[in-house]
């Protein structure tokens, strides 16, 4: 069967300089940084520049016969606005790019309102980095549900990673129901392996908001290939709110310092805990109505020299 795939889930940046939480994030040599007073190996030790570029992924894209992506943001790779801005223009068939504003601190309704001037279709919001150590950033406070009713008017899209669990359900169950045609798209599959997960997924109830799962194979990385637990997990989350409801992420490139990228998601194809429909709106079709792709390009299967 002919499957159309979409990542709903991916990263680029040109290179890592940032703090978080008062420590730096440092783009090093052969794929490593250091990351928050310790060395890890960010990308796979091939790039060995820390250059996590769009050309590089398209690679991998195409070799893996993925026809698109949604590129996120979050603060521990800095803000990569412009870099992302340019991979929009030079390829709008295959990347669809959130924006990024500082939400730690006020003043990012106006930041987002340059963004949408400058054609940002969506606004990544890493929540699960708004629990500072000098207090929580509320998703429900003034600053921004003014910013998320903006976004409602103005069509543009909500990406957001929650922190672990129910911690901040409650606060983005407000923002949906005050903000009823506000799409979003709720990441990491609710942070699956940890307690209470099912509280993010059924999120989903409501009509436009949707489930990726970008970063599922680094939660189950100690079940490894074929993550059999991730494809359960998908079972449980699809019989709460529908398959039409998911979206396959791969949480490129942290993922494939461990796996190929065509291993992020060919574990589901190759499941029979799936069937050949749901396998259809899971890889691709979901994100595919959800974000609006067009033009998809046919990318044929270039066979290996080992085979």
């Amino acid at each position: 069967m002919n499957y159309t795939m979409i990542d709903a889930h991916a990263h680029l940046w040109l290179r890592q300089d940032t703090m978080v939480d008062g420590l730096p994030v440092r783009t090093l040599e052969q794929g490593r940084s250091l990351f928050m007073g310790e060395v890890r190996q960010m990308l796979p030790p091939f790039m060995v520049d820390g250059v996590n570029s769009a050309e590089i992924f398209l690679s991998n894209m195409d070799y893996a016969q993925v026809s698109a992506a949604v590129i996120t943001q979050e603060f521990i790779d800095g803000f990569q606005n412009d870099y992302l801005a340019e991979v929009a223009s030079r390829y709008p068939d295959r990347f669809f790019v959130c924006g990024m504003c500082e939400f730690r601190k006020p003043g990012f309704l106006d930041e987002v309102k340059r963004l949408v001037a400058r054609g940002f279709k969506a606004i990544k919001i890493p929540a699960q980095r708004l629990l500072l150590k000098e207090g929580r950033v509320m998703l429900n406070c003034d600053e921004m549900m003014r910013m998320f009713r903006y976004m409602e008017e103005k069509g543009v899209l909500l990406s957001v990673d929650l922190a672990d669990g129910v911690l901040q359900v409650a606060e983005m169950e407000e923002v949906i129901q005050e903000c009823p045609r506000l799409k979003v798209a709720v990441g990491h599959f609710g942070m699956v392996t940890l307690p209470d997960w099912t509280e993010q997924i059924r999120l989903a109830r409501y009509p436009n908001v949707m489930i990726e799962s970008g970063g599922i194979t680094w939660l189950f990385n100690d079940d490894f290939y074929p993550f059999k637990g991730a494809v359960r997990s998908i079972r449980e989350a699809a019989e709460l709110v529908g398959m039409e409801k998911l979206m396959w992420g791969s949480d490129y490139p942290r993922t494939i310092t461990v796996i190929t990228y065509k291993m992020s998601y060919d574990f589901i194809m190759k499941s029979p805990e799936l069937t050949d429909d749901e396998k259809i709106l899971f890889l691709g079709e979901n994100a595919r109505k959800f974000y609006g792709f067009s033009n998809l390009p046919v990318l044929p299967y270039i066979k290996n020299m080992c085979e």
